[in-house]
């Protein structure tokens, strides 16, 4: 229902970046040693490949994970409805609260619709936009993205991480989706505003000609933005904040990856305060 595609990761650094590109070839032995019970047994998570892409203007040996793989979020998605409605779950679209207050034991929500909502427990799991509500180490951080359309005979398979992590892209069957750059105005993209910026968008696209798709001709189709949840240590929040409110918040830029755990975590945290 999923639809799981395991074409691998890569990690790929830039021909300017040396130091951090041989520290991170000589831990590898280390960060594979500390993941063999995670995978139980199996070979190395991660080892050395030659750049079989021809990336332009990057180290020519790229660090494999064979284990990555990527994930249709568009079908994970309409999974996740079709469970809520099998379970008499209600999905509010374009409802938005503005804030919550508890009233004779119960939660009161304040939304942009006429009537109050009342509930039992309430769970804030909106990522980078609960910094209205909670008072934690967390903040928005958007991220830009761009498409592009089909590109005949595309080789390039996998999902790949480029400079410091600061970009990610991916192929969505002959399609190049690319985003990052956040890191080239880091106080203009701590928002929950969902635009795009010329700053970044460029330099996208400089990236797709110039190291991505060096010797293919291209076009954008798409552009847009999403807000993630970060702070100041990568492990998210999942706590009760005041009775009967909970939160599992600042995935990181991890979300599609281990919200999923995010929810089985919170369900039984709800589940253990009703004992």
């Amino acid at each position: 229902a999923i639809d799981f595609q395991a074409h691998g990761g890569y990690e790929l650094f830039t021909q300017s970046d040396t130091v951090l590109y041989e520290e991170c070839l000589e831990k590898i032995p280390y960060v594979n040693s500390l993941l063999k019970d995670v995978f139980r047994g199996q070979k190395d998570v991660f080892s050395i490949k030659d750049d079989p892409f021809s990336f332009g203007n990057v180290q020519k040996q790229l660090i494999f994970n064979e284990f990555e793989g990527q994930l249709d979020t568009g079908k994970m998605m309409r999974a996740f409805i079709v469970k809520c409605a099998k379970n008499s779950i209600l999905i509010m679209n374009s409802t938005h609260i503005d804030s919550f207050y508890v009233k004779n034991e119960q939660i009161c929500l304040k939304t942009n619709i006429s009537e109050e909502i009342h509930v039992n427990k309430l769970i804030i799991a909106t990522n980078g936009f609960a910094s209205q509500f909670l008072n934690l180490d967390i903040q928005p951080a958007r991220a830009q993205v761009l498409i592009t359309k089909p590109i005949k005979e595309l080789e390039i398979k996998g999902t790949f991480h480029l400079d410091r992590g600061y970009y990610y892209f991916r192929n969505i069957e002959n399609r190049i989706l690319f985003g990052g750059g956040r890191n080239l105005d880091k106080k203009g993209e701590t928002t929950t505003q969902l635009d795009t910026t010329d700053l970044i968008q460029s330099k996208l696209e400089e990236l797709l000609g110039t190291t991505i798709l060096p010797e293919t001709t291209f076009e954008i189709d798409a552009r847009w933005s999403g807000i993630m949840g970060v702070g100041t240590q990568k492990k998210p929040i999942v706590q009760e904040i005041q009775p009967n409110v909970f939160c599992g918040v600042r995935l990181g830029g991890m979300g599609v990856a281990i919200g999923s755990s995010i929810g089985k975590q919170l369900a039984n945290l709800v589940e253990s305060t009703n004992v």
